[in-house]
């Protein structure tokens, strides 16, 4: 059978991401945007850092899903949606819903469009009377839906706690943004990653193993190939931590000696010590969340969250 179809949006483009490292390498401090963790090497290694016995939020969002699927079903109200999977990766997430919400359609969004095919082909094949469609999009910078993607009855799903990378400021605009889109006959089905031990937070972002610490460097060597800088990871340590004050992890790469990083423009000196910020991940406690769910304009019918309370998925509505 034909793959689903594919629309790209949002085209990639190298000069414009260039200059946005480069922005944010220059800046003070200097700062990588999270999103160009994954090349194929740091999407495989993000991958494997679900997989570790520290870092629970994948497996703990999956359990709730699969003991609680009739409820959440019911709470969103949302059979014969057009299901909407923001960040979709390899749609596994979303098809765990299929049963339960039976979809008109499913529309997977993602910025890296290859893998976004390949994953829709697949699944299409298991799934050979659900219209499918990809939308290759940066729906962070905008949420340009194209006009194939019907206006009634959208559901979107943001599962993963991705919502964590923005700021509390920049969650409710993203949030807002999400309402419009929604409608008012639109849903919202959300994983939050909620506020814990200050030690099993710490564990979930600098394993044993070191994979997460794989995972950080490997963005100096996918900044390297698109902007031609020469990061050598052996310069560089990876060092995360739970900042309480702000109710998040942080993620930083620090400079392990002296460097000069040649870049276009100009050489860049780190002294040793210094700090490049990759990553901020914001921890919510459900009645957190719950308001910015309401000042973005949406209603939560029910927070699911496991026995111990480490996460939650919202079911929301829009109002």
């Amino acid at each position: 059978m034909p793959a689903p179809p594919l629309i790209q949006v949002h085209p990639l483009d190298p000069a414009a991401a260039r200059a946005e490292l480069l922005r944010g390498l220059r800046g003070e401090p200097p700062a990588i945007p999270p999103k160009y963790f994954y090349d194929a090497l740091g999407a495989r290694l993000f991958a494997a850092i679900t997989e570790l016995p520290e870092y629970t939020p994948t497996r703990t969002e999956a359990a709730i899903m699969a003991a609680r699927l009739p409820e959440i079903a019911r709470a969103l109200d949302a059979q014969g949606c057009t299901l909407i999977d923001l960040g979709a990766g390899n749609c596994e997430k979303a098809a765990r819903l299929f049963a339960a919400l039976r979809p008109a359609q499913y529309v997977a969004l993602d910025i890296s469009v290859d893998y976004l095919a390949q994953s829709l082909d697949c699944l299409q094949r298991q799934y050979l009377e659900l219209p499918m469609l990809g939308v290759g999009i940066d729906f962070t910078r905008a949420l340009d839906l194209p006009p194939q993607v019907p206006a009634a009855r959208r559901l979107f799903f943001y599962p993963g706690s991705s919502i964590g990378n923005f700021t509390p400021v920049a969650a409710l605009a993203f949030l807002r943004a999400l309402r419009a889109a929604a409608g008012d006959d639109g849903a919202l089905l959300i994983g939050v990653d909620l506020v814990k031990d200050r030690a099993v937070l710490d564990a979930a972002y600098d394993d044993a193993l070191g994979v997460t610490a794989a995972f950080n460097l490997n963005v100096l060597n996918h900044v390297n190939a698109l902007v031609g800088a020469d990061f050598d990871v052996r310069d560089w340590r990876h060092v995360a931590f739970y900042n309480e004050a702000q109710q998040r992890i942080e993620m930083h790469l620090e400079a392990r000696r002296d460097v000069n990083v040649r870049l276009p423009g100009g050489a860049l000196p780190f002294a040793a010590g210094r700090r490049i910020h990759t990553e901020n991940s914001y921890k919510y406690t459900v009645p957190q969340f719950a308001q910015l769910m309401a000042d973005a304009g949406f209603a939560v019918a029910q927070a699911f969250t496991d026995d111990r309370d480490t996460f939650a998925l919202f079911a929301a509505r829009a109002v």
